[in-house]
């Protein structure tokens, strides 16, 4: 998806048993373009490949995979926050996902020759350098967190952007981990982890209904004591019911596993699974291939959305429109 104006780029394919880290920002823009391709055209690094990128205008956010050696990928993310920064202003723009900034989430992600611990190490060190340079400050989350209570990302957005820019005037515990104490005015802040794979999973009912998709999301999530490593929302997107998902261990609660969860459960409120999405790249070892949930992807390609294959032959980047 995305792929008005590219240029030709330098894409070797990157291959173990070099250093390889993935970094996947999500930044709070997904109806313009031209804002997209900016910032996505300003993380082209030598020795950084474009994996992936959407650009989802109902959840008004993008989501971008870069991958490479540890300091390059740390040098495309703070590029591409910076950008974001310029560019987009919460204050004036809303989105149905929850965010607290215009580059909202900055999770790296060990590959090949490389720990979660050392990806954690990369993270504070790309915090610390976002408010040296673009005066955006940050929460550190997931592996990489300063406190246990900020561990989970969910907590770290509580209020949004505008709930949080109040929550840090009157609460010093709510305040950024670097920078601050307000948040940057127009950019918020910008919550940097270290996590394993993640795979954003997204499923659409039959129905209009946003109340039966919030049913079956508080069902089938962890929090409310369903599916372990499973965080769940039920919203709306192109006018129809969707339960959207971040499953965070697959290894623990395949997606099939989940996919069966939800159709049980959407059964039960008298309605349908009817499609599902992958939001970025999922992990070869993810891949079920005679699955009920693979087949009911969209316009899915497992050259282009398995990472172990798009490794291989990464996109060419977007240039600005």
């Amino acid at each position: 998806m995305g792929q008005t104006g590219v240029e030709s780029a330098d894409t070797r394919s990157i291959t173990s048993p070099q250093v390889v880290i993935e970094c996947v920002p999500n930044f709070s823009e997904g109806l313009d373009e031209r804002k997209v391709c900016a910032i996505i055209a300003a993380m082209r690094t030598e020795g950084v490949s474009l994996l992936d990128w959407s650009r989802d205008a109902d959840h008004n956010r993008s989501v971008v995979t870069i991958a490479g050696s540890p300091a390059a990928v740390v040098e495309a993310a703070l590029r591409g926050v910076g950008k974001a920064a310029e560019l987009i202003d919460l204050s004036a723009q809303q989105g149905v996902h929850p965010r607290i900034g215009a580059a909202d989430v900055v999770p790296f992600v060990p590959i090949s020759g490389i720990s979660l611990e050392q990806c954690a190490l990369l993270a504070r060190q790309a915090g610390t350098e976002i408010w040296r340079r673009y005066g955006v400050p940050v929460y550190f989350y997931e592996a990489a967190a300063a406190r246990p209570d900020r561990a989970l990302l969910e907590e770290v957005r509580r209020g949004q952007f505008e709930g949080l820019r109040d929550a840090v005037e009157r609460d010093a515990a709510r305040r950024p981990d670097v920078g601050g104490p307000q948040l940057h005015p127009t950019a918020g802040a910008s919550a940097v982890g270290a996590r394993r794979f993640l795979i954003a999973y997204n499923v659409y009912l039959n129905t209009g209904d946003v109340a039966t998709a919030r049913a079956i999301a508080r069902e089938i999530r962890a929090s409310g004591g369903g599916l372990s490593g499973v965080k769940a929302m039920g919203v709306v997107a192109q006018g129809q019911a969707q339960i959207s998902m971040n499953v965070t261990d697959f290894r623990a609660t395949p997606v099939a596993q989940v996919y069966a969860a939800v159709k049980q459960k959407a059964s039960r409120h008298r309605v349908k699974v009817v499609r599902g999405e992958l939001i970025g790249l999922v992990p070869e070892a993810a891949y079920e291939q005679d699955s009920e949930w693979v087949r009911q992807l969209v316009e899915f390609d497992p050259e282009e959305k398995i990472l172990e294959r798009k490794l291989q032959h990464p996109l060419e980047w977007p240039k600005a429109l």
